[in-house]
């Protein structure tokens, strides 16, 4: 079947949505303008140019017949299955009208904020609405989103995150009727402390993480275990694509293959790239697109095919591009 391009809104490169599925294609897209509006302040790392560039990525010629769809705004049930009713409810009431606050050195709040992390947690919750939907297509799905969430614990925003839009994910889909177990793989070059505080305690997630260690948030030893469900892969400063494709063959892999997931999820994080200026681990766009395939391959064995990634972090425009082509290549491909 011949596939409709993909439209786009206004001035930016973030999609207009369409209403609804009809099963003509592999992977979809959902992103929002509102993500953009997010804005944490002159010179922050995490700026809207980052979610310019992944979408500069997927206007490529390769890219033409992927089917963009808008993101929906999470609900708080949705966001409280994760976060304490009372974190939820300080992140609506701190939104400004005006200007900047901080709720930490690191993280901040603009006017747009709260719809923006609204829009990321609700773009992961409708991908995987999609994966599991009754047509045959798409089982894939990446979520072209910002602020990031993996750093977001149950109580606490932090490390640019205000909500952790991959652990409402894997949430939302657990109270479904037929997922029983869920795999969160997440590359970012920050381990995400957020997500493996949610779930530590919880043997039905499975989350498996590399991660340049030391590095902030100074968690992710590999004797982090939590129920043995917790799978962490501590990469030193200076590892580069050979650390990085031992570390998840000898242990990663096996571990999401073992635990045979209903769905696999991933916070795709680009800061493990060479050229990112905040961490000294040195990946190339290869290394995304070797992983991702090969987590393609084990969803396919376990999951039906079903994985739905979502952006985390990246702070090298020319990185984010190039490895986003290559994420998405594989995703699409593979």
């Amino acid at each position: 079947m011949k596939r409709a391009p993909a439209r786009y809104c206004g001035g930016t490169n973030v999609g207009r949505a369409v209403e609804h599925f009809d099963g003509a294609w592999r992977l979809v897209i959902f992103t929002h303008a509102a993500c953009l509006a997010h804005e944490p302040g002159p010179g922050h790392p995490e700026s809207p140019a980052r979610l310019a560039a992944v979408m500069e990525a997927l206007l490529s010629p390769g890219f033409s017949n992927l089917r963009h769809h808008q993101a929906p705004v999470a609900t708080r049930e949705q966001l409280e299955r994760v976060h304490d009713v009372a974190m939820v409810a300080t992140i609506f009431d701190a939104a400004p009208e005006s200007g900047t606050l901080r709720l930490d050195p690191d993280t901040a709040m603009s006017p747009g904020s709260l719809e923006a992390a609204l829009r990321a947690a609700g773009a992961v919750v409708a991908a995987i609405d999609a994966v599991f939907a009754d047509v045959a297509d798409p089982r894939r799905a990446f979520c072209a989103v910002r602020p990031p969430g993996h750093h977001a614990t149950g109580k606490l925003p932090m490390g640019f995150c205000l909500f952790n839009s991959i652990a409402v994910g894997a949430a939302h889909a657990l109270a479904r009727a037929d997922v029983n177990r869920v795999a969160v793989i997440d590359f970012d070059v920050h381990h995400g402390n957020g997500t493996q505080d949610i779930f530590a305690s919880d043997a039905r997630v499975l989350y498996v993480s590399s991660h340049q260690s030391p590095l902030y948030p100074g968690t992710g030893a590999a004797s982090e275990l939590g129920v043995g469900n917790l799978v962490n892969l501590p990469l030193p400063p200076g590892s580069g694509s050979r650390e990085f494709a031992q570390a998840w063959t000898q242990v990663g892999l096996p571990a999401i293959d073992a635990f045979a997931p209903d769905l696999v999820l991933v916070s795709a994080g680009f800061d493990a790239h060479r050229l990112d200026p905040l961490a000294n681990l040195n990946l190339e766009s290869d290394d995304y697109a070797w992983l991702t395939r090969e987590l393609v391959t084990l969803a396919e064995r376990h999951s039906e095919g079903r994985i739905v990634s979502a952006l985390e972090g990246g702070y090298s425009l020319t990185a984010l591009r190039e490895c986003t082509h290559a994420h998405v290549t594989a995703l699409f491909a593979a």
